[in-house]
């Protein structure tokens, strides 16, 4: 019986971590997002289309929507790389190096991508 208890509470204690990291995501998400609809440091509705939000209001159509983000970035290394230089992969992209050129800083970064990749 003790076992079991044992058991069950690692099992509670591992959801109860699996919870806060989730809400730890969302949050970073969140201010993320309040980056990328802000026109004076991240601007992305400028460019892209984000079909998948209510909340963005301005859809612009210089860059690819936000669409299935997830499946077209698995790898969250390489849409960091995307947002920090995008010259790096095209060097004639209009899209501005967010971390080269320090637009954004580094955790700034880190939330437009965690924002981005829940789309």
């Amino acid at each position: 019986m003790q076992k079991k208890s044992a058991l069950l509470f690692a099992l509670i204690a591992g959801l109860g971590m699996a919870n806060i990291a989730v809400a730890a995501e969302t949050a970073a998400a969140m201010d993320g997002r309040k980056i990328a609809f802000d026109r004076n440091r991240g601007n992305c509705l400028s460019c892209h289309a984000i079909p998948n939000d209510p909340k963005a209001e301005s859809a612009g159509n210089i860059g690819p929507p936000f669409i299935m983000m997830k499946e077209r970035y698995p790898d969250r290394a390489k849409l960091r790389a995307q947002i920090w230089d995008p010259t790096q992969v095209n060097p004639r992209t209009a899209m501005p190096p967010f971390g080269k050129h320090r637009i954004l800083t580094e955790q700034e970064i880190d939330q437009v991508v965690e924002y981005v990749q829940s789309l």
